[in-house]
């Protein structure tokens, strides 16, 4: 799957989504997925402004409450952040039961997990930079709860790859998957695998009864861990050319929506910092894909370094990402803006949030 990064081309994007046919088929690999995720994970696009785009062409939310309803997990996870800070990095509900072993299979590195339809999609993943969700949980599932690895690491290993890398949906994702936010360890066997991927494979690890797979030891083959190399390298800028006596409007690689003060005059700055990447280490194909996006931002600057060395105080949307930042914070778009309060699952959000969108 191709990824372009003009505006007009991911708006074109928005407008071909079939809501009904995304809630028949999502969850399989050749279903009508929409591809957004990269571009919602970096604000390039946000969800009111899909939502939008959706009622502008007639569609109301009985045909897509299906497809809002999957964009509010994204609101849901990013909320979750505000609310929590980096502790979503840590078991949030329940500690992660039965871990017998930390770092990542070296069977997953190599696509030699033994499900074909994972390994062919592993093989190409660094270069792809993107999975399916439905295989996203289908190897937590393996890595986490069939082979018994802590989730973090795994975890930090795909968000390092995605194009669409957010941390709440990812490190969340993978909690969901672990049994450390959610109620009970999510499982796939090779039945659903098969029909959800088109695979025919039998014999499997995970060729059993749903009641079979928590009773089954962890496989020979996935017990040998490593730790995932993740070298991160900065991106090439230039000295900033600031203007005095005008704004700057301040962009991170969560923020890059190129309509924030669209058309006033101001210094236009994406700031990368050192810091955050020494913590959270992106592959070079999503730093160049972040920068590919921030060109639709007319005159913007990159500034690799600490936004606190700046020393101003410039305009800039909240987020998680940027909660040191000072200045002027200007709300974080989403659909529910009076909804109030924390929520322990997503369908307790959703049905809040469901009420207000009608």
């Amino acid at each position: 799957m191709e990824f372009p990064t003009k505006l007009a081309e991911v708006y074109q994007r928005i407008d071909q989504i079939d809501p009904e046919y995304y809630a028949r088929s999502r969850n399989f690999i050749t279903g009508g997925v929409s591809y957004l995720s990269p571009y919602l994970s970096r604000g390039f696009i946000t969800v009111p402004q899909v939502v939008k785009r959706l009622k502008d062409r007639g569609i109301g939310l009985e045909q897509s409450e299906k497809f809002i309803q999957e964009l509010a997990w994204r609101e849901f996870y990013t909320r979750t952040w505000f609310q929590k800070g980096d502790t979503i990095f840590e078991d949030i509900r329940h500690p992660q039961e039965g871990i017998e072993r930390f770092g990542i299979p070296r069977a997953v590195l190599a696509s030699e997990t033994g499900i074909q339809a994972l390994d062919t999609q592993l093989a190409t993943f660094p270069e792809t930079g993107y999975l399916h969700n439905h295989l996203r949980m289908y190897l937590a599932a393996t890595i986490c709860n069939v082979a018994k690895y802590h989730w973090l690491e795994p975890a930090q290993w795909m968000y390092y790859h995605l194009l669409d890398g957010d941390l709440a949906s990812n490190a969340l994702s993978w909690q969901w998957c672990a049994g450390t936010f959610s109620n009970k360890l999510y499982y796939a066997n090779q039945e659903n695998i098969n029909r959800y991927t088109g695979s025919k494979q039998q014999g499997t690890f995970l060729d059993f009864e749903y009641e079979e797979l928590p009773l089954q030891s962890p496989p020979e083959h996935l017990r040998s861990s490593v730790e995932a190399a993740l070298p991160f390298t900065p991106p090439t800028t230039k000295p900033l050319e600031l203007i005095d006596g005008i704004p700057s409007f301040i962009y991170t690689h969560y923020t890059l929506d190129p309509t924030f003060h669209e058309g006033e005059a101001g210094n236009r700055i994406l700031v990368l910092e050192p810091s955050h990447f020494a913590k959270y280490p992106m592959s070079p194909k999503t730093i160049d894909f972040i920068l590919s996006l921030a060109e639709n931002i007319a005159g913007i600057q990159v500034f690799y370094g600490e936004y606190a060395d700046l020393n101003l105080k410039g305009i800039f949307r909240d987020h998680p990402i940027n909660a040191h930042f000072q200045g002027i914070r200007e709300v974080h778009p989403n659909l529910a803006p009076g909804l109030q309060g924390e929520f322990n699952s997503f369908f307790s959000f959703w049905n809040k949030l469901s009420k207000q969108l009608r």
